[in-house]
């Protein structure tokens, strides 16, 4: 009886928040730990400023290879939207400002999606999430991010935009700081037909500063991120830091986010999605 319930029986929702750090592959091997490393502190110091200290600590997260999707509680979305990607940004403004020439800087591309998870299984909304954080939209947002000085692109799925935004459940930002599209991936035609509306924020960036890109990366198809230089981070930004917490942990490299999600903790498994047809 309970192999015939369990297919149908739909899961607790979750908040699915990915992130993926911009071009880690190319990031020296010696210099990778200390990087992973460090984005685990900046991750505690922003869920804790943004009130979520308790939701890091109880997460469920998994190794993407270029960083982590986590799973966290479905009732807080809206304080990932707000305040936590504005805070996000400024914390990496201060890390990137702070590191020797020497080290590589940290951009990341971020994506917000909600949906059941099973326990072993993948889910249309973690395959989704990871789609979304690898889409034409997030490589746009990622190059008028660079371009402007901000370090922060987070891709907002449908589902997340309606509860959040248009439920009118933020308070430093309103639809004027997304700008729409129907996110694209290049050969992965399953998740194009979706043809589903998208968001994407940049802290700082007007929405209108990002289309041009949007067009680009659409037209070419070639994410391959920005081939700009870092910006000078905003000097007024105060650089003080909360004490030691959790280290953010990976496993070995398993890949790019769109095409293998590994391990980091336990018990969530995301299996790597399976090859659009």
């Amino acid at each position: 009886m309970h192999d015939e319930i369990a297919p149908r029986a739909i899961p607790s929702e979750k908040s699915l928040f990915v992130v993926d750090i911009r071009d880690f592959s190319k990031i020296p091997e010696s210099h990778m730990p200390l990087i992973r490393q460090d984005l685990g502190d900046i991750m505690t110091r922003v869920f804790a400023r943004s009130g979520l200290a308790e939701d890091w600590e109880d997460k469920l997260s998994r190794d993407t290879g270029d960083g982590a999707i986590f799973a966290l509680p479905p009732n807080r979305m809206a304080w990932l939207l707000d305040p936590l990607l504005g805070n996000l940004n400024q914390e990496l403004i201060r890390y990137n400002k702070g590191q020797p020439r020497s080290m590589p800087a940290i951009w990341l591309r971020v994506s917000i999606d909600v949906g059941p998870l099973p326990p072993e299984d993948p889910s249309d909304a973690s395959v989704n999430a990871c789609r979304l954080v690898n889409s034409d939209l997030a490589y746009a947002g990622m190059t008028a991010a660079i371009e402007h000085g901000s370090y922060v692109a987070t891709v907002v799925s449908q589902t997340v935009f309606k509860r959040t935004v248009d439920a009118d459940r933020l308070e430093l930002l309103s639809e004027s700081d997304f700008l729409s599209s129907t996110p694209q991936v290049a050969g992965k035609p399953s998740f194009n037909q979706l043809n589903e509306l998208a968001y994407i924020h940049v802290p700082g960036v007007r929405p209108a500063s990002i289309e041009p890109h949007l067009a680009r990366h659409s037209a070419g198809h070639q994410h391959t991120g920005a081939s700009h230089t870092a910006s000078t981070p905003h000097p007024s930004v105060s650089s003080t830091q909360p004490s030691a917490a959790p280290k953010f942990q990976f496993n070995a490299s398993v890949g790019t986010v769109a095409d293998h999600i590994g391990t980091i903790y336990q018990p969530i498994s995301f299996p790597a999605p399976q090859a659009d047809s």
